[in-house]
This record gives C-alpha cells, sequence and structure tokens, in this order.
C-alpha cells in the first residue's frame, strides 16, 4: 500500500496536531468506519482523530521522498 497523506485542517486545541502541516495516514479500517483516522501526530506517534480534522492530499513522489528523509518515524 502507497502512503497516504492528510493535511490538518483544525485540531480543537490537541497539542499533537497542526492545522495546515501534512501528516501520515496509518490504515485503521475499523476506525474509518467509526469516523476515525489514524495519523502519527507531533508526538511521533501514531492516534486517532476524528477524520473531519483532515483533507487528503496527493503528494508528488519528491515531496513523499523528503518527508521519508526527514522525518524518520515516517519510513
Amino acid at each position: 500500500m502507497e502512503p497516504q497523506f492528510v493535511i490538518c485542517i483544525q485540531s480543537n486545541g490537541s497539542e499533537d496536531l497542526q492545522t495546515g502541516k501534512v501528516y501520515r495516514v496509518l490504515p485503521d479500517e475499523s476506525a474509518a468506519r467509526d469516523g476515525y483516522i489514524r495519523v502519527i501526530d507531533e508526538s511521533g506517534e501514531d492516534y486517532l482523530y476524528p477524520a473531519a480534522y483532515f483533507v487528503p492530499i496527493a503528494l508528488p513522489k519528491e515531496a513523499e521522498q523528503a518527508l521519508f528523509a526527514q522525518i524518520p518515524s515516517l519510513a
């Protein structure tokens, strides 16, 4: 499965999310059925957040590679 990325459009005061920042999504079908999305947040760990906090985006391969090189937790 190819990496999927989202942009945070609201954080509702969460200290581990930044509005306007790109986050990597980890597959979680059970969470998706309940309206949640699992992302690697600012803590470096993966957590569930309401899917409404994010908008999915497609990144060029070069951008994905740059993100993976910059943030080891994304690899």
